[in-house]
């Protein structure tokens, strides 16, 4: 290993050590459903997709039903990311008129970005439409790693609540997940990305 590669490992390790604490207390501020920095500004945001969606976010979950949730709610992923690839010769934002990909490279292509491993067995933009990247397989990016999220803060929950028959909403968990930390981190490295 070069100086210059270990300085760049050494430097990422020294930033990513500096941003643990802080970013792993505002986690659990956000987890827990406490008042933070954003709250003023997506509390409303949240409360609306509740409503929306009918999600009763002080009903907690025991972990038979949070597992069901998590299930639920990646099977429903699997079959949209599916039904929009199948579907997007007929869909909007589709300007070269991209056919579907094939049976099995729709569902491979769904069961990879719902599991989060983004595996892709196609060239992005000359198989998928516009509508079909950003509806699905974007979308898909935050859902998967915000289930990723939930399901290691439910099992945090488990271990530290050992006596109580409850380890959160999933529903909730998920929404807090995706609104206060996913959005505001990827619009933080974006912003980081584009200045380089």
């Amino acid at each position: 290993m070069n100086q210059s590669a270990f300085f760049q490992i050494s430097l990422y390790l020294i930033i990513l050590g500096l941003l643990a604490y802080p970013l792993g207390g505002y986690i659990s501020k956000v987890m827990q459903g406490e008042r933070n920095f954003l709250s003023p500004l997506l509390t409303p945001l949240e409360n609306g997709v509740y409503r929306l969606a009918n999600i009763k976010a002080d009903e907690e979950n025991n972990w038979k039903s949070y597992a069901i949730s998590v299930l639920s709610f990646n099977i429903l992923g699997v079959a949209i990311v599916y039904l929009v690839q199948r579907l997007q010769i007929w869909l909007p934002l589709n300007p070269q008129q991209l056919a579907a990909p094939s049976i099995d490279s729709s569902f491979n292509t769904a069961i990879s970005f719902v599991t989060n491993t983004n595996w892709q067995g196609y060239a992005g933009e000359s198989t998928m439409s516009y509508f079909t990247q950003m509806l699905a397989l974007t979308v898909q990016n935050f859902f998967s790693a915000a289930t990723g999220l939930v399901v290691v803060i439910a099992l945090i929950r488990g271990f530290a609540r050992h006596s109580s028959q409850t380890i959160g909403n999933f529903y909730a968990d998920i929404v807090r997940s995706t609104l206060y930390i996913l959005l505001p981190l990827s619009l933080v490295f974006a912003g980081l990305l584009m200045s380089q």
